[in-house]
């Protein structure tokens, strides 16, 4: 079942997300239907705020052949395909020290078409709950550290439009402001 993807400029995008303390059967199945939603979107990461849930649960899902980034999980190195799709509750991330803010141009899927250049550290370790409750620890860089700090600031109320500089804001200004426009008058609906 595919979820509805909220838009900027609506609320919960900005809202912190709210711990997850309950590992059931519904959470489980919340992330198996965000997966599917963001696969039926073409994304490679969603956070439940993108579907109007303020919570601390995010997934993502990279592919072996795209794997152009190193990770290790709990001091080992497995498949992506034993590990994937990856739903992170709670998670805490920081950046590995010395390692180097690298700009790429990201996209979002509650920002349709538009993208733009964001700075980020390449390397990060990132302490989460899986969707059953159990601890991990994870260490990656490239797509893979991109793509958890994109979701995680999502559940912490950031958007990659803040990250930008200002000359990439600027660039997308008026298309951000034409979503806007749109979200508020679906709203009205």
């Amino acid at each position: 079942m595919s979820l509805r993807i909220v838009h900027y400029n609506e609320p919960v995008l900005r809202a912190k997300g709210e711990k997850v303390i309950n590992f059931d059967s519904a959470l489980a199945k919340l992330a198996h239907e965000m997966v599917a939603t963001m696969h039926d979107a073409g994304g490679i990461g969603l956070a439940a705020q993108q579907i109007g849930r303020a919570l601390q649960l995010c997934v993502v899902v990279l592919r072996e052949a795209d794997a152009d980034f190193r990770w290790e999980i709990d001091g080992a190195r497995p498949p992506l395909d034993l590990f994937m799709p990856l739903a992170l509750a709670n998670p805490k991330l920081s950046a590995v020290p010395g390692t180097p803010a690298i700009t790429v141009e990201e996209g979002c899927l509650s920002f349709p078409k538009i993208r733009g250049d964001v700075s980020r550290p390449d390397a990060i370790q990132v302490i989460f709950q899986d969707e059953r409750g159990v601890p991990h620890l994870l260490s990656c860089d490239g797509l893979f550290a991109r793509c958890i700090q994109h979701e995680v600031d999502h559940l912490n109320g950031v958007l990659f439009i803040e990250r930008m500089d200002k000359q990439s804001r600027a660039e997308i200004d008026e298309a951000v402001k034409a979503l806007a426009r749109e979200t508020k008058a679906a709203a009205k609906k």
